[in-house]
């Protein structure tokens, strides 16, 4: 594809993931994202045959996001504490609009489920991603790998159900206090 096709695809799949996210799935038709993407609705179909296609495009930038976010937190450091602080601190950089629009992922999952089941699936893979890097580096510091996996799952839950509560109240404060007992939660080497 050309460059100016791959900006095109880019420009539709960022204007899909904002709108999906702002709008909700069933909400947004493709008529909407062509103009938000500033594409003429006739050439849509030449990038994405249909809605569903688009939000798979849309739960692939999430688990590549959430890849990198791993990658980085791999290079910034060997020690798996500081490894997982460093995700959790990551993760707290979007608190902002994570109370302001809720969980663009958990929202995904939900959204795309009925009509978009691969996608829905796709999008829970960032969850699966987060939880099998915290229970990894978790393991290195001592507890066995069930008890690792399940504290890894208890932080997962901690922030998303900060973002849940954050949102419904329009209160940074609520998720700021969740990642702190999500990191709080770890128990590191015990």
């Amino acid at each position: 594809m050309s460059k100016k096709g791959d900006r095109r695809r880019e420009a539709i799949v960022a204007a899909a993931a904002r709108m999906f996210w702002r709008n909700g799935f069933a909400s947004t038709s493709l008529a909407e994202i062509a103009k938000e993407a500033e594409v003429p609705q006739g050439n849509m179909f030449y990038y994405y045959r249909s809605k569903a296609d688009l939000a798979l495009a849309v739960a692939d930038i999430f688990v590549d996001e959430t890849r990198s976010l791993i990658s980085e937190a791999e290079a910034e450091t060997a020690d798996p504490r500081q490894r997982i602080r460093f995700l959790l601190a990551r993760l707290g950089q979007s608190n902002a609009s994570r109370v302001e629009k809720g969980c663009p992922i958990s929202a995904a999952v939900r959204d795309f489920r009925q009509s978009a089941p691969e996608a829905s699936a796709r999008a829970a893979h960032s969850f699966e991603l987060i939880v099998g890097f915290i229970g990894r580096e978790l393991q290195k510091t001592g507890p066995r790998p069930s008890i690792a996996m399940a504290r890894a799952r208890s932080v997962v839950v901690e922030w998303q159900g900060g973002i849940a509560l954050a949102h419904a109240f329009g209160d940074m404060t609520v998720l700021a206090e969740s990642l702190r007992r999500a990191e709080q939660s770890l128990h590191f080497g015990a």
